[in-house]
């Protein structure tokens, strides 16, 4: 229980940095207390997709990632955000991600702060 705590926070905040860098990935809400409980959701689906579907797409991919050394993993990421802000939307959260090219910088800098918060909380395994 304690991991997936970790977890959560951790792509809370991730996710809240890529909304802070990036003009084009939004999160609304009419206060702060809106926008927190909005983040969090939205932290909820992003690791529940994580979990289930990014599995799935990296073994289809496996040749892309040979060939790719690797690369394709960028791309995955931003499908994945893609596909929370798609469901985000179907579960009427305000979080959007306009364009490819946005997710792909904001899939960068979610794993980038996602490694760092990994790094830093406590984890029990």
């Amino acid at each position: 229980m304690k991991n997936f705590v970790v977890k959560t926070v951790a792509n809370a905040a991730a996710l809240f940095v890529a909304i802070w860098l990036l003009q084009d990935i939004t999160l609304g809400g009419d206060s702060t207390g809106r926008k927190a409980i909005t983040l969090i959701i939205v932290a909820l689906v992003f690791g529940v997709v994580n979990f289930v579907v990014k599995p799935i797409v990296k073994v289809v991919a496996f040749p892309l990632f040979i060939l790719t050394l690797g690369l394709i993993t960028l791309v995955i990421n931003a499908l994945m955000l893609l596909l929370t802000s798609w469901l985000s939307g179907r579960l009427d959260l305000s979080f959007h991600v306009e364009g490819f090219w946005t997710a792909v910088l904001g899939g960068l800098i979610i794993a980038i702060v996602s490694w760092a918060m990994n790094v830093v909380l406590p984890d029990e395994d």
